[in-house]
């Protein structure tokens, strides 16, 4: 592999992680292999391929009704099912520790 060796501990230390002498002699060779595999996809062509943010085509995130430039606090309030005090109330979705 063409990469410089990268120390796990230093790694671990920048993650405030504390590995013991044996995970860090399982990390190593763990990350040695997963930039070698980086190292292999940077050589790939990919000058034919067009940049996108999804690997899915994002649709039908919008109401019809409604133009996308009219987005604002207010239209979007006004369509909450529920809302109060300029906000969207929401059903409470987690039980008290």
């Amino acid at each position: 592999m063409s990469h410089s060796h990268i120390d796990v501990r230093y790694v671990a230390n920048l993650a405030r992680l504390e590995l013991s002498d044996a995970e860090v002699a399982e990390f190593q060779p763990q990350l040695e292999a997963i930039l070698g595999y980086v190292e292999t996809l940077s050589k790939l062509d990919v000058s034919g391929i067009d940049a996108t943010a999804h690997s899915t085509d994002v649709f039908g995130r919008m109401r019809d009704d409604i133009p996308h430039t009219s987005l604002t606090p207010e239209a979007v309030l006004q369509n909450a099912p529920d809302q109060a005090q300029g906000q969207i109330r929401v059903p409470k979705v987690v039980t008290d520790a």
